[in-house]
């Protein structure tokens, strides 16, 4: 599964390279246009990231225009995310990148073997804890970095 991790997710960052983004670009910008604008606390939470892998990202998409981050007005120590109008146009591209990764990826299985495949997937990730474990991983391999 760590094999097959690697290759899917140097399969989407080749893919992605043409248009100067990461998949992990792709996933804030899908969070925020999905939500709609977010403060900068909350989007780290929906992402499962550490602040200063966040604030990485966020500094990269608003130098490609992508994103806007300013102060939350009603309290100033926060900052309100949003996905731009580039960002919804490159989401836009890279969707169709992504979609003909994926399907190169399960090239082969019919149609009755993906519904198969995906449910089996889902049952692992619900059966390991889902978006609670990952959460919890991703802050202890932050803890141990720090």
């Amino acid at each position: 599964m760590i094999k097959l991790g690697r290759i899917t997710m140097h399969r989407f960052t080749e893919a992605l390279e043409p248009f100067g983004i990461r998949p992990r670009h792709v996933a804030a910008l899908i969070e925020l246009r999905d939500r709609g604008e977010l403060t900068q606390q909350s989007l780290c939470g929906q992402l499962h990231l550490d602040p200063t892998n966040l604030v990485a990202i966020l500094n990269e998409l608003e130098q490609r225009g992508y994103a806007t981050r300013r102060r939350d007005p009603e309290d100033r120590r926060r900052h309100l995310v949003e996905v731009s109008r580039k960002g919804i146009a490159v989401i836009e591209k890279v969707s169709e990148v992504m979609d003909g990764v994926e399907e190169d990826l399960l090239d082969g299985l019919e149609p009755a073997e993906r519904e198969q495949l995906e449910g089996l997937l889902t049952s692992i990730w619900e059966r390991s804890g889902g978006y609670e474990a990952w959460s919890q991983v991703a802050t202890d391999a932050d803890d141990k970095a720090a």
